[in-house]
Formats: C-alpha cells, structure tokens, sequence
C-alpha cells in the first residue's frame, strides 16, 4: 500500500497531532525520492484528502523544521545507525528525521512519545521490521538529547 493510499483513508481514531506526523512523513519522503521544493510538498500535501484533521502548525514545523535542519539531524543520527544513511529505505529515514527533530526542538513531548510515534508511523508506512530498527535508534539519541528526562522517569 503507498503512502497516499494509507493517507487517504484516515482512521477515525488519530489525533491531529499524529496526523500532522503522518503528512510530514509523506512529505519527507517526496523530499527525499525527488529532492522537490519544499514548498511545492507543502501546498501538493495541504490539498490531501483528510489534511483538515491534522495539526496544520505542528506539520509545518515538522516537515520545514526537518528539511532545514537535515544535515545536524543526519549527524545525530548517523553514529547510532550500523549502515549508511542512503541504505535506510526512505520511510524509515524520514521517521528517524522526524523522530530526532522532535527529540531535539521539542521538549514538550515526552520522549517516549516522540519514539512510539515514530515507531508507528514506521509500522504503518515502512517495511515489516523497519519499527524495531527505528525504535533502536531513537532509543539511543533519546539517551544522548534527553538523558535529564531519562534519569528523572527512573
């Protein structure tokens, strides 16, 4: 099933933040396959079908947040992933993205939460154990950006 077919038929029972989560990963990945506009993504995305139930601001700061910052975020990511980056299919790179963005600008979301959105947005759109990986590396760069909030949940 394609990204947009699994976009196009929402759940009822998602929030808009998850929503918002789910466009930014579609958006990324179009960023990532074919390097398009960002702003072209932005518009293309905002005429999807159901995009009036997700969280408009959050998918703004995710999907523009994520492509300004790709080359720190890719940083962070790379010492905790055992291949390169251009072998990691694109949905599981576009939910680490996503995943160290929020772990890293947004301290408001626990980070187990930042992990398990990841994680199911990865079980929804990626490969059949592309969440485990995804869940492994954001574990780890939870433990780096949020060790304070690690240490206090123990």
């Amino acid at each position: 099933m394609s990204l947009k077919t699994n976009l196009a038929n929402p759940n009822k029972n998602r929030t808009p933040r998850h929503r918002a989560r789910e466009f930014a990963l579609q958006g990324l990945y179009q960023w990532l396959i074919n390097r398009e506009d960002a702003g072209a993504i932005d518009a293309h995305i905002r005429n999807a079908h159901g995009f009036e139930k997700a969280d408009a601001e959050h998918f703004d700061t995710l999907l523009h947040g994520t492509i300004r910052d790709v080359d720190l975020l890719r940083d962070d990511i790379s010492p905790l992933i055992d291949r390169s980056l251009d072998q990691l299919s694109p949905v599981e790179h576009a939910a680490l993205l996503i995943g160290a963005f929020e772990l890293k600008h947004h301290i408001e979301i626990p980070y187990r939460v930042v992990i398990n959105e990841a994680v199911e947005l990865t079980k929804s759109f990626g490969g059949i154990d592309g969440h485990k990986y995804v869940n492994g590396v954001l574990d780890k760069l939870a433990g780096t950006l949020r060790a304070t909030e690690i240490a206090a949940g123990r």
